[in-house]
């Protein structure tokens, strides 16, 4: 393995404070080399707002570290350590196919992971090969660009390339290497591994790198494990409603898929739903619905309180003091959650104020979405634009009803319904990556190497709420179909 001596030349700016932890977190493994690296997509706006020199990325030395066939100047790579409740049970976990090359500081002094993921076996590959597939990089890429447009925090996607060699799932599938970009990569695992398999003071050592990395700016109030613990909490609750109010659906919502600094992560059968059902389902794992889109408030819920137990011993020496803390501070989701939920959907509907019947406004709305088998974005657009004509719900006298309880309610507060259209032009997206057309794309990629439709697709998902003429082809719906959209994980 070389080292990539054009620092400059490229732009890597790279510090590497995870690696001054204690080594229970990490450990330090290259990337395992492939025969024949090929760019297939690069994000260029990314690369730039990275410091990255693109010209000089899309070229051999630049291929070469998105392969792992080289380490660039002042990486350390390493594979991190962590745990996780997967689909409810706990077992040891870690980067089985991911290598952390190291931490990128930006132009604007941001610390961000420049992570590779599908590049070779670690110590904690479990029994499997390290290796991606090219269709579900693909997807993340897709996705994880959509969700940063629709404005909710996510890790990001700098490149995707083919290695050459092939990997085995259920068939011979194309390998493939994501390079990802995150605020961090530590989660509510990482917090669970070292409770389990790490002293107090390795705990604490942990919980102080995540308060310097990600939360320096708070109020600390004499507790600075209280203040993490609530920090996390707030960020999961907008983040979670963001989610919701866009119809997107993780699909595995494990304790090892939940980052401390509330961006979403890991892109496996993750989905846009279509019609609007709360027990949506596209996981082909999620067989009890565990991770359904009316569940996620709760799981998230679910897994904060397994990362407030991980804190116990940093809360407070009396352990029966230290539960009533952690107790008493996880009982703010529920409400934090709902009032970052409540206020995006009274923006979808163009609410500016609040008054005590907008909740049950809201939920009369969806009851007539639910019942009528409606497009979760597409009755919220024709609602902005008072566009009616192909949705069977319009058509009934209770939507009839409910239309004329809304334009009472718009014309309670002071603002003009002009500002009202505004408020739900930005707030309801034109465009989200429907399943279908996400399928499109991967197939004339991973099938035919053809990424003109995969980057006319990633074009139109860049300015979602633009509600621009050449969007209207991609809110179209899916072809009936008698069998259910399925995701999986790719791994």
């Amino acid at each position: 393995m070389t080292e990539i001596k054009s620092k400059i030349e490229i732009g890597w700016n790279f510090d590497n404070s995870y690696t001054r932890l204690p080594e229970l977190f990490f450990t330090s493994v290259n990337p395992t080399p492939v025969s024949s690296p090929k760019l297939v997509i690069l994000n260029y706006p990314l690369a730039t707002s990275l410091g990255l020199n693109d010209k000089v990325l899309e070229k051999e030395d630049g291929v070469a570290i998105f392969a792992g066939n080289q380490i660039p100047l002042g990486a350390l790579p390493i594979a991190q350590a962590y745990a996780g409740h997967q689909f409810g049970h706990f077992t040891m976990l870690g980067d089985g196919r991911a290598v952390l090359l190291g931490e990128q500081i930006t132009p604007k002094g941001q610390r961000v992971d420049i992570q590779l993921k599908g590049s070779g076996k670690t110590p904690y590959s479990r029994g499997g090969d390290g290796r991606a597939a090219l269709g579900p990089m693909l997807r993340e890429y897709i996705i994880s660009e959509a969700m940063h447009s629709l404005g909710i925090p996510t890790t990001r996607s700098l490149a995707v390339v083919t290695t050459g060699q092939r990997v085995i799932r259920e068939t011979e599938q194309i390998g493939a290497v994501l390079t990802r970009v995150a605020a961090s990569h530590i989660r509510v695992g990482t917090f669970q591994y070292a409770s389990r398999w790490g002293s107090t003071k390795e705990l604490k050592a942990l919980a102080d790198y995540t308060l310097e990395r990600h939360f320096s700016h708070i109020d600390e109030d004499g507790n600075p494990y209280l203040a993490l613990l609530r920090e996390v909490i707030k960020g999961q609750a907008a983040l979670i409603a963001k989610w919701q109010l866009v119809g997107f659906i993780h699909g595995v919502m494990n304790t090892d898929n939940m980052t401390i600094s509330g961006e979403t992560i890991d892109y496996g059968p993750c989905a846009f739903m279509d019609t609007y059902d709360p027990a949506t389902v596209f996981s082909s794992i999620d067989i009890n619905g565990r991770y359904a889109y009316g569940n996620q408030p709760k799981i998230a819920a679910w897994n904060l309180a397994r990362f407030a137990e991980t804190l116990l011993p940093l809360l407070h020496d009396n352990e029966d003091k230290a539960v009533s803390l952690a107790q008493d501070t996880i009982s703010d989701f529920p409400q934090l959650y709902h009032n970052n939920w409540i206020a995006g959907m009274r923006a979808k509907l163009g609410i500016f104020n609040e008054e005590p019947e907008d909740e049950s406004l809201i939920e009369e709305l969806l009851s007539i979405m639910e019942k009528h088998g409606a497009d979760y974005t597409n009755t919220f657009r024709a609602l902005t634009f008072d566009s009616r004509s192909d949705m069977m719900l319009f058509d009934t006298t209770e939507f009839a009803k409910w239309h004329e309880q809304w334009q009472q309610r718009l014309d309670r507060q002071k603002e003009s319904k002009a500002s009202s259209h505004q408020l739900m032009r930005d707030s309801n997206p034109a465009i989200i990556p429907r399943n279908h057309r996400v399928e499109e794309a991967l197939e004339a990629a991973v099938k035919y190497g053809d990424y003109s439709v995969m980057e006319k697709l990633l074009k139109a998902l860049s300015c979602p709420y633009a509600h621009s003429p050449e969007q209207a082809d991609y809110s179209t719906l899916p072809t009936k179909s008698d069998q259910p959209y399925r995701t999986f994980c790719g791994t």
